[in-house]
């Protein structure tokens, strides 16, 4: 059986980026690393901003799902405001 991106274990929170777009593990939602709590974990923001939140076990997105999630958010952008 072929494994996926989501099959992989996720990365120490410390080896995280500030800026970098990860996936939440445990949620299977897409943030911003915005820093590092307590060495154990990482803070995360929606991309479209908003309430931060704390992920223990992330693992970073390939160059597709940072595209997708990116067009994504833009598109968002577009439809409430028209930009």
């Amino acid at each position: 059986m072929a494994t996926t991106e989501r099959d992989r274990p996720g990365v120490p929170p410390e080896d995280c980026e500030p800026g970098a777009l990860v996936r939440d593990i445990a949620r299977d939602t897409i943030g911003v690393v915005m820093g590092h709590h307590g060495g154990d974990r990482v803070q995360l923001r929606p991309i479209m901003g908003g309430r931060e939140w704390d992920a223990f076990e992330v693992h970073p997105l390939t160059a597709r799902e940072e595209l997708s999630a990116r067009n994504a958010a833009r598109n968002e952008v577009t439809r409430r405001w028209g930009l």
